[in-house]
């Protein structure tokens, strides 16, 4: 027995073990097939999204880029600058500038900073089309109800919260005033089985419906109207000694006012969410004046550098054409023992260093041209090179101080929209002390009320609910059978009339709207330091650019005396060094010379009409002088017609005039863009100083100064070489061996 029970229990712990060591580690399935297909391993993956959006033609059709090693092969496109203002304004839908770039695009994580924060000309239409919040309904709930609002505490009167911030567009706030409709059906219907004895078989059955029509308005004055008409419905067939009739309708029509007293009051109050709203609208439309201001500052920049490239590429060929001359003579020489191997080595050095400097010269063309390429909306390149076909101007252009300091005050736009924002830092504090006002406002109600057993016939029968009369004790409702509720209402024999007074002060203490009339005279007087502090800037950028502009008119003079000085110091040592009687480092010396002093000279000339450029800039006049002029877009044709329609409706009305509960005076008119100060400029021009600049002939126009416009100093007639722009200099070729 014990064997036997021994042998047992081997037999059940092997299985057990083997029934352990057998266990799968993944379960099975009965029917899967091994299509693992809709299975992903990744819950986030990089993705392209689904967008179709059309590329500029400038992309798609960009050729390879021209380098200093073929520039040869591109076709000379001359723009005045003008020409160049133009195009950049017609592509500007994002408004480019130059200091949302960084150096050589360096940085692909600065691309949305270029192109994502950029204004755009969408951004003013924008704003405007803002929904911002929600008004509350005015349709519901009557006079002796919390009258027109859902919450008394919540929704009397002006919040605090009447920020320029938290508004939408105009036409949302505008939506505030708007007449609001409001309709309700409803129906029920009741069968149940009734413990009552005077039920009809023991079930109780009945119905139940309602409709509602209101249409309110809230006035500008801050009152509210509403006209609302209301049928309801009550059967069931529960006998009663308190009923005539087993079920009647009964129709009502109801005009509502409400006006406020205190809070809440007035045109001036109730429309500051729509002034806030159209200050709103007047900043950015000065934020979008600022950038078309900053486009035209920064293209006209890149013109005049884009001139200068030109101009250094000339002086570099001039000073390498001479090197090599030189270095080709000395070469000959030292073949017949005249001169030392040092000597040939010194002049081969001079020719390679105005040759690295032209080369140098030719890739800052390449580079100032995509940068002007890129402010004008044009594709990096399309087999074209601009070039400036605008000379810089050369005639001294004075500014009378007191003019420009004043109008740049004036006309800033900076300082426009600074004083928008203290208009709107105004406004809220008045929406803040009107918040420290009790609400106290009067509802009234006038009501017409009818009841019949039917709702409405064509025709009157003279039935009424009330005639019941008396049979042998019981009431006989014959009489008012067939009584209709319209009917009985519009007879006007039943009216009804409320009138409700509502009081409701601020909490004991204020605190919550003193606290936000503080942040309010606080938020005004920060806007005012503000507006201080940047009309003190202003006077300071605008004396800077005064200032900058005399000393680059100064600088240039000078610049040209010393070119013009080079020039004949060049021509004495190369007369000199032919006679053995100088040193060739001399001559190498002197052409170096000459070339730096014909750069700085047109360096000095660009820096001179970049200055005056600038001055226009923080005096307010850029837009003027660049020949701008901002305006509305064209409209569609029907909203025009639209308007016309409107504006024939309004003359044909009779004007309200609000009184003393007028709005107050926010705006002192449009904006002057064209003062006229560009025509008087070019008056006082003529009549000014002109620099001296190498005429086409090689001769320089100096002699046309009278003593006491000439420069100081030693001024030459002659010119150091024709600084013709007609063409790109072309390679150094190698000195004959």
């Amino acid at each position: 027995m014990r064997r036997q029970l021994r042998s047992s229990l081997v037999w059940v712990l092997t299985a057990l073990s083997a029934a352990t060591g057998c266990h799968p580690a993944k379960p099975f399935y009965l029917r899967e097939t091994g299509d693992l297909s809709h299975y992903l391993d990744k819950a986030t993956e990089i993705e392209h999204p689904d967008v179709d959006a059309p590329r500029l033609a400038e992309v798609d059709q960009a050729v390879a880029p021209f380098t200093v090693t073929n520039l040869d092969e591109m076709e000379i496109w001359e723009l005045g600058l003008e020409d160049c203002v133009q195009v950049a304004l017609q592509n500007s839908k994002v408004i480019r500038n130059a200091a949302s770039i960084q150096a050589n695009f360096g940085f692909a994580a600065a691309l949305v900073d270029r192109t994502g924060q950029l204004p755009t000309v969408y951004d003013s239409a924008l704003v405007e089309s803002r929904s911002g919040g929600v008004s509350p309904y005015l349709g519901r709930g009557a006079a002796g109800t919390r009258s027109f609002f859902s919450s008394l505490q919540g929704n009397y009167g002006p919040e605090p919260t009447d920020r320029a911030e938290n508004v939408g567009g105009v036409e949302a706030a505008l939506a505030e005033f708007d007449a609001q409709f409001y309709s309700s059906f409803n129906f029920g219907n009741t069968h149940r089985p009734s413990n009552s004895q005077f039920g009809v078989a023991g079930v109780s059955s009945g119905h139940d419906g309602a409709f509602e029509a209101t249409i309110a308005k809230k006035t500008a004055g801050g009152n509210l109207f509403r006209v609302s008409s209301n049928v309801d419905s009550s059967w069931n067939n529960q006998p009663s000694v308190a009923r005539n009739l087993s079920g009647v309708y009964t129709a009502t029509t109801s005009v509502e006012a409400r006006f406020p007293l205190l809070r809440g009051r007035g045109e001036q109050i109730n429309r500051i969410p729509v002034v806030l709203a159209r200050i709103n609208t007047d900043i950015s439309l000065a934020d979008f004046e600022a950038s078309v201001r900053n486009l035209l500052m920064d293209t006209e920049n890149a013109y005049w550098d884009l001139y200068f490239s030109y101009r250094s590429v000339e002086a570099a060929k001039i000073g390498r054409d001479s090197a090599q001359v030189t270095w080709k003579n000395i070469y000959e020489k030292r073949k017949f023992g005249a001169l030392a191997d040092q000597d040939e080595a010194q002049a081969r050095g001079q020719y390679f260093q105005f040759r690295a400097q032209l080369e140098s010269s030719l890739r800052d063309v390449c580079n100032n041209e995509t940068r002007l390429r890129w402010l004008m909306g044009l594709a990096a390149t399309d087999g074209r090179i601009i070039r400036p076909k605008d000379e810089p101007t050369t005639a001294r252009v004075e500014f009378e101080w007191t003019e420009v300091h004043a109008e740049s005050l004036f006309r800033s736009t900076e300082l426009r929209q600074q004083k928008w924002r203290i208009k709107q830092r105004e406004l809220e504090l008045i929406s803040a002390k009107n918040t420290l006002l009790p609400w106290l406002s009067v509802s009234t109600v006038a009501r017409a009320v009818g009841v019949g057993d039917t709702i409405i016939s064509a025709n009157r029968n003279g039935a009424d609910i009330t005639n019941v009369t008396t049979t042998n004790g019981l009431p006989d409702p014959s009489g008012a059978i067939g009584s209709n509720a319209f009917q009985s209402m519009t007879g006007g024999d039943y009216s009804e009339a409320f009138v409700q007074l509502d009081f409701l002060p601020p909490q004991f203490g204020a605190r919550r709207e003193l606290s936000a009339v503080r942040n309010a005279q606080l938020g005004l007087a920060r806007a005012k330091a503000h507006l201080e502090d940047m009309e003190l800037n202003q006077s300071h950028l605008m004396s800077t650019a005064i200032r900058e502009l005399d000393a680059n008119y100064t600088i240039a003079q000078t610049n040209f005396n010393w070119w013009a000085a080079t020039q004949k110091e060049v021509e004495a040592f190369e007369t000199l060094y032919e006679g053995g009687k100088a040193t060739l480092d001399l001559v190498l010396e002197a052409q170096r010379k000459r070339s730096q002093a014909q750069a700085q000279y047109y360096r000095s000339l660009t820096d001179y009409n970049k200055a005056l450029a600038q001055v226009h800039y923080r005096k307010g006049s850029l837009l003027e002088h660049s020949n701008v002029f901002l305006t509305e877009g064209e409209w569609p044709v029907k909203a025009y017609d639209d308007a016309i329609e409107k504006a024939r409706a309004r003359d044909a009305a009779t004007y309200m005039n609000y009184g003393w509960t007028r709005p107050r005076v926010i705006s002192q008119g449009t904006v002057e863009q064209h003062t006229g100060t560009a025509e008087r400029e070019a008056q006082k021009a003529e009549l000014k100083q002109v620099l001296p600049i190498p005429t086409e002939d090689g001769e320089g126009n100096e002699e046309e100064m009278d003593d006491a416009q000439a420069p100081e100093g030693p001024v030459t007639k002659t010119a150091p070489a024709k600084p013709a722009r007609n063409i790109l200099p072309a390679s150094a070729s190698k000195p004959l061996k």
